[in-house]
């Protein structure tokens, strides 16, 4: 009996293996028997603590998997960064990847967790307002929870965020007196910046309750409530005319059945006349979002492939005048992340529990070899209505010293120019 049931979890551990598209880790069970690639180094050990953690990871190796390592029932012995870019790189080419059980579960979430107006406050809810103390202690100061810009791999993570602030505004040309709508605000960090900085007034929607509290009290600080009004709302219900639409990390709250509906509002809010930009993690090929980071941390996310974003701007003649990737800044910004929240584990412990510490670190984790590997990738894509005045002539004011004046042209005249 004992040995048949070792040829069983023997036979389930090689399903595993062959399920994860037979990643270069070694999985070892508690009473002895490992499996391994043949002939290739691991990257590290996966230790699985019973039977029925197998057989969750048979059936379903990606969620089985998180909710087990989460549990505790798996530990992962060496670099967990390191194993995880391995199984990233193996993944697509995985049949777990393909399964029908995989492309079930999908659309099930994508269900349950549809972006409506009620179900996109559930959503938020469940991720924005695990409570602003809990955000305090791994984001920066100033509280972005986007990919910030690293003008060198040296800089700071503060000189970053901020530096990513004046790399959105200045591809946009920011002018005083111009008025902007965010949607998607987080703690509002860019919403006062592009008012202290730029002397813009903005209006900027977003529907996480505490977050609106805590932009709100820091334009109170500064003295910015004539320039930035919060507005506790969805996106889909912004109003008035604008010059410029402003959108950094929403639209992975977005699904691309309602896309048409988002270059509406886009249109509504900037007409022909105006200018934006979409900042948002994306793919270079169609894919699901993780399904277990859709079940446990992030409800409703989407990460749309490159061209299925860009159909927002056609059916209203956006012209696209820039894209940029920084897949390999998110990772870097993820970095920081983790190295912080790893420091404030035990803060965050007595926050929550154990599980919770565990599952966030993976969700840190795996996303920043998500982006790593190129699994995920971050875009910025800038774009204008068909009557907008031109931006730029090259990319150059993007990329000069914040310290140096550059001076100003008067582009449409240059343009006309040119073209004549």
């Amino acid at each position: 009996m004992l040995i048949f049931s070792r040829l069983i979890d023997a036979w389930l551990e090689e399903k595993i293996l062959k399920a994860i598209g037979r990643a270069p880790i070694r999985i070892v069970l508690e009473n002895g028997g490992s499996v391994a690639v043949p002939n290739v180094a691991p990257v590290a050990t996966v230790i699985i603590r019973d039977r029925r953690t197998l057989a969750e990871l048979c059936i379903d190796p990606e969620v089985g998997f998180g909710d087990a390592y989460a549990d505790g029932r798996i530990q992962v012995e060496g670099d967990l960064e390191k194993f995880l870019e391995a199984v990233y790189e193996s993944w697509p080419n995985a049949p777990a990847a393909r399964s029908w059980y995989a492309r079930l579960t999908s659309k099930s979430m994508d269900l349950w967790q549809a972006n409506t107006l009620s179900g996109s406050r559930r959503n938020i809810h469940r991720h924005y307002d695990l409570g602003n103390d809990f955000y305090k202690l791994w984001l920066d100061a100033q509280m972005l929870y986007t990919c910030a810009y690293f003008p060198t791999p040296s800089a700071t993570l503060e000189e970053a965020q901020t530096a990513k602030m004046d790399h959105v505004c200045r591809k946009l040309r920011l002018q005083p007196g111009e008025t902007v709508v965010e949607a998607g605000c987080g703690w509002g960090a860019l919403s006062l910046h592009m008012a202290r900085e730029y002397g813009v007034s903005v209006k900027a929607y977003n529907i996480s309750h505490e977050q609106i509290l805590f932009a709100r009290e820091r334009a109170r600080q500064e003295g910015l409530n004539g320039q930035v009004e919060f507005i506790e709302d969805d996106y889909r219900n912004i109003s008035g005319k604008f010059d410029v639409f402003m959108s950094v990390g929403m639209l992975e709250h977005v699904r691309a059945d309602r896309y048409a509906e988002f270059g509406e509002i886009i249109h509504r809010s900037i007409g022909d006349t105006g200018r934006g930009l979409l900042h948002f993690i994306g793919r270079s090929q169609e894919a699901s979002f993780s399904r277990w980071i859709r079940k446990r941390i992030f409800p409703g996310a989407n990460a749309p492939a490159l061209r299925r974003a860009l159909e927002i701007f056609e059916p209203r003649n956006y012209a696209v005048l820039d894209i940029e990737n920084l897949r390999l800044h998110y990772a870097k910004t993820l970095e920081h992340w983790l190295d912080r929240f790893e420091h404030s584990q035990q803060q965050v412990a007595a926050m929550y529990d154990a599980r919770f510490v565990r599952a966030w670190r993976l969700y840190l984790a795996g996303s920043m070899a998500a982006f790593r590997t190129g699994s995920l990738q971050l875009f910025q894509v800038v774009f204008a209505g068909s009557r907008s005045e031109p931006l730029w002539w090259t990319r150059a004011s993007l990329y000069a010293e914040p310290e140096i004046e550059i001076e100003k042209i008067d582009e449409k005249k240059r343009w006309m120019h040119a073209m004549s």
